[in-house]
């Protein structure tokens, strides 16, 4: 059973719209900071083209950290898994997205999985490129194509404001730098990293890009494979495990779907071979996770049985 009219899902977002009074927009990125914490969409893509959807659809976001799986499955294409996985493990973390302390105690200092901002820093190093801008340009072109949408772009005014307050994200990258993890300049990584983590799109986008990892990495539409299958497993084992941050394992119960959050509100879904969702609510919770986007993908999981577990 699958939700199948966007009235449907238009009555979960007005249930859920209640609890964006519990959040708050992410205010340590001055740009993110005008977000209207009221704001709330979903959409629903599935294989056969159809797709339902609640609230603003097409208001664009930032992907932050959502760009951290996308990141993966590119530098994965150029490096292998084997390169990656020797700088970055597999494992969960209880700490914060931002935390340093994991690197400080692990032996050898390498990030503890590519969805902290350590691990994803250091697969944004492994992307392949000439230069910073022809890296970033390789990573937009790769997100353009998962979402079918040629016309996506970033945000300077959010990747202006992130790069200026990035102190946290520059001392893990000198830390690592000291143990060998990465070898590059590090103003240049985030510079790169910021405009990776500000490449905006709208909820339609973002289920697009969620139903070809559903399905393993082909578009269904054209039947093309845009991601090889064990790229795409391995990106949706990590959201599972890790891809809400230290709420994975609560989320994981409540939900059981790979999914990605980022701070702008965004969350990304992929419901294994049925469809992608794409969900925006500016409020998050303590743990920078949307609130409201949360509550809808509760209420979908138990009233469609989303489950994989």
């Amino acid at each position: 059973m699958t939700c199948r009219s966007s009235e449907e899902l238009n009555q979960l977002v007005l249930e859920a719209k209640g609890y964006t009074k519990f959040g708050k927009v992410a205010d340590y990125i001055p740009a993110l900071k005008k977000a209207d914490p009221d704001d709330l969409s979903v959409a629903i893509y599935h294989p056969d083209g159809t797709c339902l959807s609640a609230g603003d659809v097409k208001l664009k976001i930032t992907l932050q950290s959502i760009s951290k799986v996308l990141a993966l499955a590119l530098a994965l294409l150029d490096c292998g898994e084997e390169e990656v996985f020797c700088k970055i493990g597999y494992e969960p973390t209880g700490d914060p997205f931002n935390s340093i302390v994991k690197l400080e105690i692990s032996k050898p200092a390498k990030p503890l999985n590519p969805m902290i901002n350590a691990g994803a820093l250091v697969v944004t190093h492994m992307i392949k490129g000439v230069s910073a801008d022809d890296r970033f340009n390789r990573l937009l072109q790769f997100v353009r194509k998962l979402a079918g949408n040629p016309l996506i772009t970033f945000c300077e005014e959010v990747a202006v404001s992130e790069f200026e307050t990035a102190h946290l994200n520059r001392s893990l990258c000198y830390f690592m730098k000291q143990h060998g993890i990465i070898n590059e300049d590090v103003e240049e990584l985030i510079d790169l990293y910021t405009k990776q983590c500000a490449i905006e799109m709208n909820c339609l986008d973002l289920a697009r890009i969620g139903l070809v990892l559903a399905l393993d990495g082909v578009e269904p539409l054209t039947n093309k494979r845009l991601i090889p299958t064990q790229i795409a497993r391995i990106c949706k084992t990590l959201m599972v495990t890790c891809g809400m941050y230290n709420a994975s394992g609560e989320f994981a119960v409540r939900v059981g779907i790979p999914a990605k959050s980022g701070v702008s509100g965004g969350i990304m879904g992929a419901v294994p071979n049925r469809f992608g969702i794409g969900i925006f609510g500016a409020a998050l919770d303590e743990k920078g996770n949307s609130i409201a986007g949360l509550k809808i993908l509760e209420m979908l999981s138990k009233r469609y049985d989303l489950s994989m577990f």
